[in-house]
């Protein structure tokens, strides 16, 4: 199918790309950038007219809870949600049911995800079976079935010797180990230590959970060799310390959720559940070094942390909730909000990069090889390339309401029941490999 996206402001952070033009689309693949040859014969003509094409957004941390957690989000919903907001790449976690440690699984979980055709699927299996945290993953073997990474999600490996053999495994192989850095024994609680948590009486993670694991991460990596993405920074002492690897050329990369990049803890208000998520949103000065380091490249990419919970989990006392939120769907937008390049109808060229970076070129720098045959086209526009496309109006003001949300997760700190968050940018079409994932009014 020939596709012939036309008269849209195209933009990709990769090359510097910023003009208006047309897009060619031939068998999957971008045929032309800017002016199709004469003889191209479209068999669909997109009129894109005062909005941005830009390339397919890729999230690095979603929980697409199947199997076994379908009341909570299916497959199908998921990646629909993905595609709505204009995400063509995910990388989801192992904490399914059963947990993604064998290949047999992997498998199926792929295979699932091509038939929908919704959005690319890149899962990253479990480093240690069950996540329990005590022997070893076939690695070698969940690879070869497509895993793009090893993960434990949000369970930590107590024993310090299990995690120094799985680096040494994964660096024998080149594998990337993917860690959410948070002390065992010192994460326990539900909000972030501090004055709020302290005034609302509820248990507290101090900001040592997290630079305590970042700090046992970096010596082994140093002794190993082995390359870890560390996920979902949330303190400014935790941007520090990779600030710091980086200076020393260790291979360490890093990524923030959007939830932690723009709240605090004081939006937690008066035990507003929905604002129960993990990493716990920290103080204003923790946001602000997130968004510092984001800026500056000191974290790689930007995450919608994606975690949907059911209205059964999620309506109790804060301290009783389930940590998550829907994310998916608004990634893009609260992209465009950090960068500040939601204020205007014509977002300025610097800050439109920069939002569109932190979600394409950056999370795609992270995954490397592992991408494979898409890792040279994936996150750009680029003639030959693969044919991942976001095309989203700027101008077009929308809010996050829950029962317009795609996703099966309804709950997001940046959504109430009667008003939500007012948003800039919506997602008017998202073709993954040439074909129409989702199309907007």
């Amino acid at each position: 199918m020939k596709i012939l996206i036309k008269n849209g402001r195209l933009v990709d952070p990769a090359s510097g790309l910023d003009q208006v033009g047309d897009l060619a689309i031939t068998s999957g693949r971008i045929s032309a950038i800017g002016q199709p040859n004469a003889d191209f014969a479209a068999d669909r003509v997109i009129d894109a007219t005062g909005k941005i094409v830009v390339p397919g957004l890729v999230d690095l941390a979603a929980r697409l809870r199947e199997p076994g957690h379908e009341h909570e989000g299916m497959l199908e919903s998921e990646l629909a949600a993905a595609a709505a907001g204009g995400v063509t790449s995910v990388v989801c976690l192992p904490d399914t049911d059963p947990t993604l440690d064998e290949p047999g699984l992997v498998e199926m979980l792929k295979l699932r995800a091509r038939k929908l055709s919704r959005c690319r699927l890149f899962p990253l299996g479990a480093l240690t079976r069950g996540l329990k945290g005590e022997n070893l993953t076939e690695m070698a073997e969940l690879h070869e079935a497509g895993c793009v990474g090893y993960s434990q999600a949000e369970v930590p490996i107590k024993d310090t010797q299990v995690l120094q053999r799985a680096l040494q495994y994964a660096a024998t192989f080149g594998y990337t180990v993917w860690l959410r850095p948070q002390d065992a024994w010192l994460g326990k609680g539900v909000a972030a230590s501090g004055s709020v948590a302290t005034r609302l009486g509820l248990s507290g993670v101090p900001v040592s959970a997290e630079t305590i694991a970042i700090h046992t991460i970096v010596e082994l990596v140093r002794a190993t060799g082995a390359r870890v993405h560390l996920c979902r920074i949330s303190s400014a002492a935790g941007v520090e310390l990779v600030r710091q690897a980086k200076a020393q050329k260790l291979p360490i990369t890093a990524d923030v959720s959007i939830n932690s990049l723009l709240l605090t803890d004081v939006d937690i208000g008066y035990f507003n559940p929905a604002m129960r998520v993990t990493p716990p949103l920290r103080q204003g000065r923790d946001r602000d070094a997130l968004q510092a380091g984001l800026l500056d490249g000191t974290l790689d990419a930007l995450v919608s942390d994606h975690n949907p919970v059911s209205e059964d989990e999620k309506t109790l006392p804060f301290g009783e909730a389930v940590p998550g939120a829907t994310g998916l769907e608004l990634l893009l937008s609260l992209a465009l909000k950090w960068a500040g390049a939601d204020q205007t109808d014509a977002p300025d060229a610097a800050k439109l990069r920069r939002a569109l970076a932190a979600v394409t070129t950056g999370p795609v720098s992270v995954l490397g090889d592992a991408l494979g045959s898409l890792s040279s086209s994936a996150g750009r526009l680029v003639a030959g390339g693969v044919a991942d496309v976001c095309v989203f109006d700027p101008a077009h003001r929308w809010q996050v309401l829950p029962d317009a949300l795609v996703s099966q997760g309804k709950h997001t700190p940046f959504a109430f029941e009667s008003t939500g968050f007012e948003m800039a940018g919506k997602v008017c079409l998202t073709l993954v490999a040439g074909q129409v994932a989702h199309e907007g009014a």
